[in-house]
């Protein structure tokens, strides 16, 4: 199999240099300023888990010139369209495109431009980040990456992608319930999202804060109300398990959205928010705290875009 990652860095650069290090035909796609990075330094990867460096195959656009088995799609959801132009020529006819972005918008878009038969489903689990330096430095010890087949079939192309990813240095697995998968990711994140962005401060702080185990338990029933008319609903152990997580005193956990937050960074806001908040319109919702978030967000984004 042949492997073409869009996306060299927290996320695809940390899955697809494991790839690379387990002798995986792994490709990268990357602009001139990260292939230059790259060939000067290598991929390094910082982890808990072993550190390693490796120098991955590398293309530009222009270099595409054929098909690959497989794209493993891992750009942030605001960069989607201008990575779907970046990487259409790898597309072929037997091409399958796992993405692993946050939300479900990008299922839409990606399927309407490659058709529904080329789009799996996928769902990444990892906290990494690129330092200054450009290296991938994971921040967690969880480490998974899941795929499958919308209608849950076990089918020859998700057999093979299975046998691609097992024994690379990180937790793999074939889901037959992927779609369910998504939905409950979006979940957390969307309630870790908004929780943290909006109240701009770690979950242990919001706790901490006068009314915030309140505010934190209502933010998510909020969250899971629209989830369960809009999409697929979370499992009522997934969601007492994520309320206990979620409330608990002195916790330091923050999602890679706030953390991009503080830096200035643009953020996924309208893609695991924003969204989010129009399904919950169309279905006649309240949600009156997704919407403050959103708000508060998009304000956010005005403002770094200007400057």
């Amino acid at each position: 199999m042949r492997l073409l990652v869009v996306g060299a860095g927290s996320t695809g650069g940390y899955f697809g240099g494991r790839l690379v290090q387990a002798g995986r035909d792994v490709t990268f796609l990357v602009r001139p300023r990260r292939a230059a990075q790259l060939q000067e330094r290598g991929l390094q990867i910082v982890s808990p888990h072993g550190d390693a460096t490796v120098r991955p195959k590398l293309v530009t656009t222009d270099d595409i010139d054929a098909p690959y088995d497989a794209v493993l799609l891992a750009v942030k959801a605001y960069s989607l369209d201008a990575a779907i132009d970046d990487f259409a020529t790898a597309v072929g006819p037997e091409t399958t495109i796992m993405p692993v972005l946050n939300g479900m918008r990008h299922v839409d878009i990606l399927e309407e431009r490659f058709g529904k038969k080329a789009v799996a489903g996928g769902v990444c689990k990892v906290a990494t980040t690129v330092d200054s330096g450009g290296r991938i430095v994971q921040l967690a010890t969880f480490q998974e990456l899941v795929y499958g087949e919308w209608d849950g079939a076990v089918s020859a192309r998700m057999e093979a992608l299975d046998a691609f990813m097992r024994g690379a240095g990180f937790d793999a697995r074939l889901s037959r319930s992927i779609e369910y998968e998504m939905w409950e990711k979006w979940t957390l994140l969307a309630t870790v999202g908004g929780i943290t962005c909006l109240m701009r401060g770690n979950i242990g702080e919001v706790v901490a804060a006068p009314g915030g185990a309140s505010f934190i338990r209502s933010f998510l029933d909020e969250v899971v109300s629209v989830v369960s008319a809009a999409g697929q609903a979370p499992k009522a152990a997934f969601v007492e398990d994520t309320r206990t997580t979620l409330t608990t005193p002195g916790s330091t956990q923050s999602p890679s959205m706030f953390r991009d937050l503080l830096q200035g960074s643009p953020i996924e806001a309208d893609q695991i928010i924003g969204d989010l908040l129009a399904r919950g319109r169309k279905a006649g919702i309240a949600t009156p705290l997704l919407a403050a978030a959103y708000a508060h967000m998009s304000i956010y984004q005005r403002r770094i875009a200007k400057s």
